[in-house]
C-alpha cells in the first residue's frame, strides 16, 4: 500500500485500495481483506502470570545474597529465628514488588477500550452499521459530530468537519479537515488535514473517508507497538542496590574467610580440630549475617512507601515505589504543553475594537457589536446549569461574555437565529442571520484577512463609517501583533438588513459587512507553572517543553513560563527539523533546545533517549495517548490524573491527581528527601556493620576471646531495624531544593557517605576494643581470669550494641552538626532509640545473662560502657567541624 495517502488525489486512493467512494467495497472483497489483515483491533503484550512476576523479584543480587545468608544461618548455625526473619523480609519485599509494579499491558488494554464499538460503513452501495473491529482497508466510513474515528481514514468528503486530535497530536484546538490532496513531503501528523486518525473525536460537521490503515497499522497502533517494545528502564534505586549487594558480598566473603582461617590457626590446640573448625565456621557465618544489613530491602521499601504517602497528600499518586527516589534524582523534566503547562482551555485574552487593544479583564458594554457578533456567530450550547457545550474556540467566546456578566441567554433569545452559512475551510468564515425587532442582524466571524475582503464599513464607538485602506492596514497590523503573542485571532463583523436573504449563501449574506473587532484567544499557562519552573531551575533541573502545537504558540507560552528568554528562536525546533537530525547529532546537541513543536510520538521518544544518552535522568510528563511511549521510555513517567487518558496513566510511574505542574516540584523535594533518608539509613547500618566486622576481625587477629554468634545476631536484630526505619522518617533538610541533582553516576555512597562509613566504622571498632581492654583490667573480678574475661566480653558486647544507638544520632546529618533544634523533632526516632536501648540492655536481666553468655556489670562498668557510646557522638562532631572548616577554606 502507498504510505502517504494524504499526498494522493481521491481517485488515486480509490484505485490504490480497489474501492469506490460511492458504493464502497463488495462482500467478497471484505472477506478476502479480513482474512489477510485480521480484525481492526490492537494487539497487547504477552501477559505474564502472577507467579512469573513473583519469581522475577528474586533476580535481584542483594536478595540472592540474603537467601544464602538465611540458609547458612538456619542449616549451619542453627539460628532458625534469624533465618526466618531474613526470609520474611525477602518475601515481603517480593510481594510489595508484585503489588506495586504494573506492566505495559495495562496501557494496551486502555487503548483497546478507546475503540468505538460501531461504525457507519458504505458497502455494496448501502450504508450499514458494523462493529469497528470488522473494518478493512478500503471501507468507506461516514462520520458526524460525536463519532469516534474507527480507523485511519483518507477523507474524501468534508462538510465543516472538525476533529479533536489532542490525545494524539497534543494540539488543543480541533482541526479543520479538508479533502484536498496535500502536495508536500513529510507533513507532520497534525498538519495532515485530509486524514482522520483512529480514536480521535469528531466535534463538528460531517464527512466521509476511506479506511487506509486498521489495528496496529494505525497511528494509535504504532503507539501501541512502541509501548510493547519499549525497554524497561532500570531505576537509579535498583542500580544502587545491586551495586551495594555486589560490594557487600565480595567484602563479606573475604573477611569471613580471613576470620575463619586466622581464628582456626591462632586457636589451634585450644580444642579438638573438628570442634574448633565448626566453632570458627559458626563465627564466620554469624559475622556474615551480621555484616549483611538484611533489613535493608525492607527498610528501603518502608522509606519509599512512607514517601508515597506524603506525596499522595500532595496530589502525586505513585504507581511504582522506586519512582519516589528516581524523581529526586531528575535532571530534566520533559513536559507536554497542553493540559500540563497550560490549562487545556481556550480563553479570550485580548480584544481589538475602536482602534485599540483591550485586555479581557477590562469592561465591555453589552451593546458592543463585536461582543454581539461573537455570541451570535456561535454554535455553543448553554445547558440549564450554564455549562457550555461545543467547540472549545466557540465556548471560549461565550465564556468571556459570561465572565463579563453579560446576559447571554437574553441576547440569544432576543436574536432568534433564522438562517446560517456554516463554516468551511475554503472561505474560513461562518455567519448567522438573527431576527431582532423586525430586522435581521447578520453576525460573522472568521479569519481576519478573509473577513476584511468582505468589509466595506467600520464601527467606531457605535458610529459606522466607510472603512479606509489605512484602517484595514491598522487592523491587519493588530492581527499580526496578536498572532506573534501566540493568540488565535478571529475577526468579527456584522450588518443589519430588513430583508431576509432568499438563499443563505456567502455571496448573499457575507457582503457589505461592517468591521466590529478582533478577538485573540489562547490556551493559557497554568498560574502556578511559572513559579514551579523557577524553583526547578534553582534545584538544577532543566524544563523542556515538547508539544504537538505550532512553533509560534509553543515559543510564546515557553517565554511566558520562563522556559525561554525573549528572542531565543535558536532554542526552538520543530518535528520536521528533528526528522533531519541523526540520532548522533541530536544526542550531541540535545542541550541546545528547550522547546520542541509540532512533534510526533516517535520524536518524543527520541528526545527522551537523547537526554538519557547524555547521562541525564529524565522525567516526562504527559496526558495524551501520544505521550504513552515516551512516558514509558523515561526514567520516570508522570501522567495527568484529570485530563490524562487511561493509556498515559497506564504507562506512567506517577500520576498527578491535580494536573498541577507545581506538584512535580514538591514530588522532587520528597524524592530528594527519600534518597537522603535512605543514605542516612545506609550510613548508619554500614558503619555499624563495619564496626562489628572490625571488632570480631581484630579480636581474632589478636587472639582474644571472640563475641559469640548469639551476641552478634542479637546486636544485629536490635539495632538494625527500628533506628534505621526511624531515620527514614526524618523531615526534609533545609536547602535541599538548592542543591544540584546528584547525577546518574551517583549512588548511595556518594557525597562523603563512603568515607563516613569507613572512618566511623573503624572508630566504632576501636572504641569497642578499648572498652574490652579496660574491662580486662578493672572491675570486681580482677585476679579471676575467667570472670574478668567474661566482664570484658560483656562490656564489649553492650558497648557494641549501645554505641550503634548513639551513632544513629550522628547519621541524621552526614556533614552537618546534630546540635540543632531539628535533631529531636522526629518523635518516631526518639522512641526507636529508647526502645532499642532498653531491649539491648535487657540482656543484663538475671534470667537472660546465661542465654546471652554475659555477666552482670556494676555501676562503674556501666558508666564506662555509656561513656564509650557517648564518645562516638563527640568524636564524629569534632570530625564534622574540621571537615566544615576545611570545606570553607
Amino acid at each position: 500500500m502507498a504510505q502517504n495517502f494524504y499526498q494522493q488525489a481521491v481517485k488515486d486512493v480509490e484505485k490504490e485500495l480497489a474501492t469506490s467512494q460511492t458504493s464502497g467495497l463488495k462482500s467478497d472483497q471484505v472477506k478476502q481483506l479480513q482474512e489477510k489483515n485480521g480484525p481492526n483491533s490492537l494487539a497487547g503484550t504477552k501477559k505474564t502470570s502472577i507467579w512469573q512476576r513473583f519469581l522475577a523479584q528474586f533476580k535481584d543480587f542483594m536478595i540472592i545474597v540474603l537467601i544464602i545468608a538465611a540458609l547458612l544461618s538456619g542449616f549451619v548455625a542453627q539460628e532458625w529465628t534469624d533465618a526466618a526473619i531474613i526470609m520474611i523480609v525477602v518475601l515481603l519485599n517480593a510481594v510489595l514488588g508484585v503489588f506495586q509494579e504494573t506492566r505495559s499491558e495495562e496501557a494496551i488494554n486502555a487503548l483497546k477500550k478507546m475503540a468505538t464499538p460501531n461504525a457507519h460503513v458504505r458497502r455494496n452501495g448501502q450504508v450499514v452499521v458494523l462493529p469497528s473491529t470488522e473494518l478493512v482497508p478500503g471501507d468507506v466510513v461516514l462520520l458526524e459530530a460525536g463519532d469516534v474515528v474507527p480507523a485511519d481514514l483518507r477523507l474524501v468528503v468534508t462538510k465543516s468537519l472538525k476533529v479533536e486530535e489532542s490525545a494524539l497530536t497534543g494540539e488543543s484546538v480541533p482541526v479543520d479537515k479538508d479533502a484536498a490532496a496535500i502536495n508536500a513531503a513529510k507533513v507532520p501528523l497534525a498538519d495532515q488535514v485530509n486524514m482522520a486518525f483512529a480514536n480521535t473525536n469528531v466535534t463538528y460537521g460531517r464527512g466521509e473517508g476511506i479506511v487506509t490503515q486498521i489495528g496496529m497499522g494505525t497511528e494509535v497502533g504504532k503507539i501501541a507497538t512502541m509501548l510493547n517494545n519499549a525497554d524497561e528502564t532500570d531505576t537509579p534505586l535498583k542500580r544502587n542496590l545491586n551495586q551495594l549487594g555486589k560490594t557487600l558480598t565480595i567484602m563479606i566473603l573475604l573477611i569471613c574467610a580471613v576470620v575463619f582461617v586466622v581464628g582456626f590457626l591462632t586457636k589451634r590446640g585450644s580444642a579438638p580440630a573438628d570442634k574448633l573448625a565448626i566453632d570458627m565456621f559458626l563465627v564466620a557465618v554469624s559475622l556474615a549475617v551480621a555484616a549483611i544489613p538484611e533489613g535493608l530491602p525492607a527498610i528501603v521499601t518502608i522509606i519509599l512507601a512512607l514517601g508515597t504517602q506524603v506525596m499522595a497528600a500532595h496530589k502525586a499518586i505513585v504507581r511504582k515505589l522506586p519512582a519516589v527516589e528516581t524523581l529526586g534524582a531528575t535532571d530534566v523534566i520533559c513536559s507536554d504543553k497542553t493540559g500540563t503547562l497550560t490549562q487545556n482551555k481556550m480563553t479570550v485574552e485580548q480584544l481589538y475594537y475602536n482602534g485599540r487593544v483591550q485586555q479581557a479583564d477590562q469592561e465591555i458594554t453589552e451593546d458592543n457589536r463585536a461582543l454581539l457578533a461573537m455570541i451570535l456567530a456561535n454554535d455553543s450550547k448553554l445547558d440549564e446549569a450554564d455549562q457550555l457545550l461545543g467547540d472549545p474556540t466557540e465556548t471560549a467566546l461565550v465564556q468571556y461574555a459570561l465572565d463579563q456578566k453579560i446576559a447571554v441567554r437574553a441576547l440569544i433569545d432576543g436574536h432568534k437565529r433564522v438562517q446560517e452559512v456554516p463554516f468551511d475551510s475554503s472561505r474560513k468564515l461562518m455567519s448567522t442571520v438573527n431576527e431582532n425587532d423586525g430586522q435581521y442582524f447578520v453576525a460573522v466571524k472568521g479569519a481576519p484577512d478573509q473577513l476584511l475582503e468582505r468589509v466595506t464599513q467600520i464601527d467606531l464607538a457605535g458610529q459606522v463609517q466607510k472603512i479606509t485602506a489605512a484602517q484595514k492596514d491598522q487592523i491587519m497590523a493588530a492581527n499580526q501583533k496578536m498572532a506573534k503573542q501566540a493568540l488565535r485571532v478571529l475577526g468579527l463583523a456584522y450588518k443589519t438588513t430588513k430583508q431576509l436573504p432568499v438563499d443563505p449563501t456567502t455571496d448573499n449574506v457575507e457582503t457589505d459587512l461592517t468591521f466590529a473587532g478582533l478577538v485573540g484567544m489562547i490556551d493559557p499557562e497554568r498560574p502556578e507553572a511559572q513559579a514551579a519552573i523557577v524553583e526547578a531551575r534553582n534545584a538544577g533541573i532543566r524544563t523542556v517543553m515538547i508539544t504537538g502545537d505550532f512553533q509560534v504558540t509553543a515559543q510564546a507560552i515557553a517565554e511566558r513560563l520562563g522556559i525561554l528568554k525573549a528572542n531565543q528562536d535558536d532554542r526552538v525546533v520543530t518535528g520536521s527539523q528533528l526528522d533531519e537530525f541523526s540520532d548522533e547529532y541530536l544526542q550531541k546537541h540535545v542541550r541546545d533546545y528547550s522547546v520542541y513543536a509540532r512533534v510526533s510520538p516517535e520524536h518524543k521518544v527520541r528526545i527522551v533517549k537523547a537526554w538519557q544518552a547524555a547521562g541525564k535522568i529524565v522525567a516526562m510528563t504527559g496526558d495524551g495517548v501520544n505521550d504513552a511511549p515516551s512516558l514509558k521510555q523515561a526514567d520516570i513517567g508522570i501522567g495527568m490524573g484529570i485530563t490524562g487518558t487511561e493509556v498515559s496513566k497506564g504507562a506512567s510511574d506517577m500520576i498527578l491527581a491535580d494536573d498541577n505542574f507545581a506538584t512535580i516540584v514538591e514530588a522532587v523535594k520528597q524524592g530528594r528527601k527519600v534518597f537522603s533518608n535512605i543514605q542516612k539509613a545506609i550510613l548508619y547500618l554500614m558503619s555499624c556493620n563495619v564496626g562489628e566486622v572490625l571488632t570480631v576481625f581484630m579480636m581474632t587477629m589478636l587472639g582474644w576471646d571472640i563475641l559469640a554468634p548469639v551476641q552478634l545476631l542479637w546486636i544485629n536484630l536490635v539495632t538494625d531495624t527500628l533506628p534505621a526505619i526511624a531515620l527514614g522518617l526524618e523531615p526534609v533538610e533545609k536547602g535541599i531544593m538548592t542543591r544540584l541533582p546528584r547525577g546518574k553516576k551517583s549512588n548511595f555512597f556518594s557525597g562523603g557517605v563512603s568515607s563516613s562509613i569507613a572512618y566511623q566504622g573503624i572508630l566504632e571498632g576501636i572504641i569497642v576494643l578499648l572498652t574490652y581492654q579496660l574491662g580486662l583490667n578493672m572491675g570486681p573480678h580482677v585476679g579471676n581470669a575467667n570472670m574478668q574475661h567474661g566482664d570484658a566480653l560483656t562490656m564489649a558486647f553492650l558497648t557494641l550494641g549501645l554505641i550503634q544507638l548513639f551513632h544513629a544520632f550522628n547519621s541524621k546529618y552526614i556533614h552537618q552538626s546534630i546540635f540543632s533544634k531539628q535533631t529531636f523533632t522526629n518523635k518516631w526516632f526518639n522512641w526507636a532509640i529508647v526502645i532499642s536501648a532498653l531491649v539491648m540492655a535487657a540482656v543484663e536481666l538475671p534470667f537472660l545473662t546465661k542465654f546471652f553468655n554475659v555477666t552482670e556489670l556494676n555501676g562503674i562498668q556501666w558508666l564506662i560502657v555509656l561513656t564509650a557510646g557517648l564518645s562516638m557522638i563527640i568524636i564524629v562532631e569534632v570530625v564534622k567541624y574540621f571537615q566544615h572548616r576545611l570545606g570553607q577554606k
